[in-house]
């Protein structure tokens, strides 16, 4: 699953409770550079019955940090995670394989995959730009594995919009 063409391991992604208070641990604490801060929740966004999510998106040597924050009890796969009660929770949630290339390399990524022994949990897209599905590695790894593609236009968007470090060229 991790040693496929055209893929690599391209992030880590936490869930929290709080966001906000999340990101500044991560840049208080851990260095980071900042975070570009997105919903698929508001004015003019179809999300469709899917999970409503909070995220934030930092890229630090390479590798893109995500937070999550599930909003409500529309993102179970995401919320499940959280411990009960209040005060700040973090805890770590997926490693993500990104696919580069054309939509074929995804395809070919996607029917790689085992899906008897890798069970898909979630999966989705936006348009022609973003395809994306997890797989649950609990049982041996403890955490899941998102697989994600993204058009060259959609990929140079959000990399351009999110905080580096070492900062990225102009």
């Amino acid at each position: 699953m991790f040693a496929r063409p055209n893929s690599r391991h391209s992030q880590i992604a936490y869930v929290t409770n709080d966001i906000e208070a999340a990101a500044r641990v991560f840049e208080d604490q851990y260095g980071a550079p900042g975070f570009y801060h997105f919903s698929n929740v508001g004015p003019g966004v179809e999300i469709g019955g899917g999970p409503q999510l909070k995220i934030a998106l930092a890229r630090v040597g390479g590798v893109e940090i995500e937070l999550i924050e599930p909003i409500g009890e529309t993102a179970p796969l995401f919320k499940d995670v959280l411990p009960a009660g209040s005060g700040l929770a973090i805890r770590f949630h997926h490693v993500a394989i990104r696919i580069d290339g054309s939509k074929e390399n995804w395809e070919a990524h996607a029917a790689s995959i085992d899906r008897a022994r890798h069970p898909v949990v979630f999966e989705g897209s936006l348009g022609d730009d973003l395809r994306f599905f997890y797989t649950d590695e609990r049982a041996t790894l403890g955490h899941y594995v998102e697989h994600v593609w993204m058009s060259p236009q959609l990929f140079a968007q959000v990399t351009a919009a999110t905080p580096s470090y070492p900062a990225q060229d102009a």
